[in-house]
């Protein structure tokens, strides 16, 4: 049976008398030095104030540099602001990611409509369906007062179902304009969508 690295590193930790491994703490000087990790991701911190994959990796040993790859600009933030200002103009509300709450946090902030969406936008999103995608993005659009469905469905695909068989069930458009069950797609060998 193929031995992993780490079993291969605690049996030559304990070897050396230097404990238990990258498991308790560092290698001693005979074993292999402490293995650098580069992560490529944008930085978060958590209730330590650390972004918790260092914290994670560091106590395996690990020493794990971050690096934000990526940079981020929102477009069209005032169209949205005036579609967000219109709630009766739209069946509900989609979030499919945390930016998309940043979004609308940057949409209230920058047209001055904090106090309009506590007291008027808010409980008028609140009459339609919000969904999420994650569980992340569901305690985010929580705390600006909206309240979620969704989001066990984990990916696109799964909420997407979820919501067609929501409006086909519902009671409030006559049959007639009820929008056809979606059509399932074959599936490969593996499981996969086509």
């Amino acid at each position: 049976m193929p031995v992993s690295r780490s079993q291969h590193t605690n049996e030559r930790a304990e070897a050396h008398g230097c404990g238990t491994g990258i498991l308790k703490h560092a290698p001693c000087k005979d074993c292999q030095a402490i293995m650098k990790v580069l992560l490529l991701k944008d930085p978060k911190e958590d209730d330590c104030g650390q972004d918790p994959y260092i914290r994670e990796l560091g106590l395996y040993g690990l020493e794990a540099t971050l690096i934000p790859v990526l940079s981020f600009e929102f477009l069209s933030l005032s169209s949205f602001s005036e579609k967000l200002s219109h709630p009766e103009g739209y069946g509900g509300l989609i979030f499919t990611s945390p930016r998309a709450v940043e979004a609308v946090e940057l949409c209230l902030e920058k047209d001055n409509k904090t106090e309009v969406w506590k007291h008027s936008l808010k409980e008028k999103w609140n009459a339609k369906s919000v969904y999420v995608v994650g569980s992340a993005t569901s305690s985010l659009v929580n705390k600006i007062g909206l309240d979620t469905e969704g989001e066990s469905c984990g990916n696109a695909e799964k909420l997407a179902e979820y919501i067609c068989s929501r409006a086909a069930s519902c009671s409030e458009f006559p049959s007639s304009e009820r929008p056809p069950p979606p059509r399932a797609r074959p599936r490969t060998a593996c499981g996969h969508r086509l």
